[in-house]
């Protein structure tokens, strides 16, 4: 299995998605090792434009080989964009979970929130350790 990729330019959540400042707005997906670790994508539920999300919080789902798993929003805020690319071709998570594997865009009630989040170098070491408790 390789190494997962860490994107500099995203904030980490402990439940392996990621949000990266666009603008005004907060683009949010899982992140490469979260999606390597499901394995194959097969479905992803996602909320309407519109929906208003809370950090921390479930706002849709990603069923993959190995799991189903909820996914929680980075920030709260509503809904402003859905990436119908990824409910159309599940894939794209596992092919491109920083780019074209985005799932949802948020306008964020508190922008700082996302500054709250883990940059990459602490997510790694986050990581390393979780992975001792086990």
């Amino acid at each position: 299995m390789r190494a997962p990729f860490f994107s500099a330019d995203v904030r980490y959540t402990k439940t392996n998605e990621w949000g990266r400042r666009c603008g005004d707005r907060v683009r949010a997906g899982i992140d490469d090792y979260s999606q390597s670790a499901l394995g194959d994508a097969v479905a992803v539920e996602l909320p309407e434009e519109g929906t208003w999300v809370t950090a921390g919080s479930a706002f849709g789902s990603i069923e993959a080989t190995k799991a189903v798993s909820d996914l929680k929003a980075p920030v709260s805020g509503r809904v402003t964009a859905v990436n119908r690319a990824v409910t159309e071709n599940p894939g794209l998570v596992n092919a491109d979970p920083f780019g074209e594997g985005w799932l949802i865009e948020i306008a964020p009630s508190d922008p700082a929130e996302l500054d709250a989040l883990m940059d990459a170098e602490t997510y790694k070491a986050w990581l390393r350790s979780a992975a001792r408790r086990s």
